[in-house]
């Protein structure tokens, strides 16, 4: 039963709640405790909301995961897990995440339901919808930005929320290729997808969204090193450095993309492929060097 829950929850998938921190590490709060403190309760908030959010995606998509090859050993589709069991979970995930939401501001509170509703609405029926299904997830992956800025008192950067969506859109659309290429769907057929979604996608088009989406995250974080507003709110010229790390991570996972299977899940492939890891903990520590 533990097993199970775990697997319910999908833990995971809580690097992905590191965006929350992107506004205290170029705010230069990493070194006041009392935000640090808000930024911790307001990812663990985001990491609740996000278990909630995966377990109610389960109780809705059961009928299909039973269908999956792989998705059916999940643990409601599998029946390790009751669907009235499930719901109580959820709703208990929720109520922990509002709760250590109401611990930091109104804002998170608001940006814990938004995220909420967002959610809902992608499991009902913004999945889809050919690219407002990715434009929901990347608005997600916004939202923890925002609870990191404005959540915690920190005005948040136009540079770090255009970075965030270029970046989570390539990533989206990474994801969307990816269940598209996988052997299993091209060997069972459009109508027995999945993702319903994938239907009106086609290699060649997520191709020119990955590409697009790519250069335009390269793009907008080498403009943001380089313009006189950073320079001046930090007092350096020397993000550029950074910018080598960054274009080497994109680099870096369109080739487990196109050449290795991955892209299906972005948090398992950052802590299975060491290039990844060690490129993002360089790219963190070089910033904050370069910041402090």
């Amino acid at each position: 039963m533990l097993y199970s829950l775990i697997k319910l929850l999908r833990p995971h998938q809580y690097i992905k709640n590191g965006f929350v921190f992107l506004g205290v590490v170029f705010a230069h709060e990493w070194g006041e405790p009392g935000t640090v403190l808000a930024a911790t309760l307001a990812f663990l908030a985001f990491c609740a909301i996000a278990s909630a959010v995966y377990v109610l995606n389960d109780i809705v998509d059961v009928e299909a995961d039973r269908q999956h090859p792989t998705k059916r050993d999940r643990p409601i589709a599998s029946g390790a897990i009751s669907v009235p069991t499930a719901w109580a979970i959820f709703a208990t995930a929720a109520v922990i995440a509002l709760v250590l939401a109401a611990m930091v501001s109104t804002w998170v509170i608001a940006l814990i339901l938004t995220y909420l509703v967002l959610n809902v609405a992608y499991s009902w029926s913004l999945k889809h919808i050919v690219i407002l299904d990715v434009f929901s997830i990347a608005a997600g992956f916004m939202l923890r930005i925002l609870a990191g800025t404005l959540g915690l008192g920190i005005e948040p950067s136009q540079w770090l929320l255009l970075c965030g969506l270029m970046l989570t859109l390539f990533l989206g659309f990474a994801k969307r290729r990816a269940e598209l290429a996988d052997d299993t769907i091209e060997r069972r057929g459009n109508a027995d997808r999945p993702r319903r979604v994938l239907d009106d996608y086609s290699l060649s088009l997520l191709d020119q969204f990955t590409s697009i989406s790519a250069a335009c995250t390269v793009l907008a974080y080498g403009l943001y090193t380089v313009s006189a507003e950073t320079m001046a709110l930090h007092g350096t010229d020397g993000l550029i450095y950074t910018l080598p790390f960054v274009i080497y991570g994109i680099f870096r996972y369109l080739f487990l993309l196109h050449a290795r299977g991955g892209g299906n899940d972005t948090s398992r492939d950052l802590v299975t492929d060491p290039h990844l890891l060690a490129t993002v903990a360089v790219w963190l520590g070089v910033t904050i060097a370069v910041l402090a």
